[in-house]
């Protein structure tokens, strides 16, 4: 993608984040030493490969609509070696979990008001 086609700049939101994240790690520092000691142990290679996690954080930051996480775990999926075609296929899987989730909350949805329809005699 040609630089002046993007939409976002994210090297710099990543940047301007680790800025203000230090913020928060200055303000409640015995919550973010818990959260790098979770985060270290979650992406500590074991029988997923480093890669395929960050690849797993990266699509799960697109199914929640995170843009700093997609910053932060798109730089990371690379520095871990993963490729173009392998995020592309990623971001299939998250478009799917992205829809998948909606639909069922959308059922839940429908069968809830027909309940409470149907309790309240409208149904």
């Amino acid at each position: 993608m040609k630089a002046d086609a993007m939409n976002k700049d994210w090297p710099q939101m990543a940047r301007d984040l680790t800025g203000a994240i230090k913020e928060v790690r200055l303000g409640s520092p015995d919550v973010m030493k818990a959260f790098s000691a979770m985060a270290q142990a979650a992406t500590r290679p074991g029988a997923l490969d480093a890669r395929t996690k960050e690849l797993v954080a990266l699509a799960i930051a697109v199914a929640i609509r995170c843009d700093g996480c997609i910053a932060f775990h798109a730089k990371a999926a690379l520095e871990q070696g993963a490729s173009r075609d392998e995020v592309m296929e990623t971001m299939g899987m998250a478009l799917y979990m992205g829809a998948g989730p909606s639909l069922m909350y959308a059922a839940q949805a429908v069968e809830a008001y027909d309940q409470f329809a149907a309790a309240n005699g409208s149904g």
